[in-house]
């Protein structure tokens, strides 16, 4: 059954849950920063624990896209509902997600109650297809906004497919 995103709790992404300017070492320490923002948030209860799981499937398979993205996941029994934290990097600065065309500069931490398994597919499915979009990596780039990159996140998971 798919189910509207907008029936869920909330948006998915908040102004809060927007890193500009990120700086981190390594893409641990970005997953890090990220889920820092979404346990201020509310939105997850474990912060170690949610960070355990997010390094564990990390380390099974990498999550960099091409385009420079990276798109570190959890489904998770400490995430209250689902959530993506964005961090965009700092000019000059990029983190090895795996991709096969090089680093990363925007990061999406994307979070989801471990019960729901197809909203989490469906989630990373639908935010991947706007990712392949070169003009929407650009705009997420070129926000220098948190707001404007929550509404660019929130809009592109409203109307997914059925």
């Amino acid at each position: 059954m798919n189910v509207p995103f907008e029936r869920y709790d909330g948006l998915l992404t908040t102004p809060d849950l927007v890193i500009l300017e990120l700086v981190a070492e390594t893409r641990e320490d970005a997953a890090a920063q990220l889920a820092e923002k979404m346990f201020a948030a509310g939105r997850v209860s474990d912060l170690a624990g949610f960070l355990a799981q997010v390094n564990a499937r990390e380390h099974q398979l990498a999550t960099g896209l091409p385009g420079g993205i990276g798109m570190p996941h959890a489904r998770s029994e400490f995430v209250t509902e689902t959530t993506i934290a964005v961090g965009i990097t700092k000019f000059g600065h990029a983190l090895d997600f795996g991709a096969v065309d090089g680093p990363a500069n925007i990061i999406l931490l994307i979070g989801t109650p471990a019960s729901s398994f197809s909203q989490h597919l469906e989630v990373l499915a639908t935010l991947a297809r706007s990712l392949f979009k070169e003009n929407f990596r650009e705009s997420l780039r070129r926000a220098h906004d948190a707001e404007v990159i929550a509404e660019l996140i929130n809009s592109s998971l409203v109307f997914f497919d059925h």
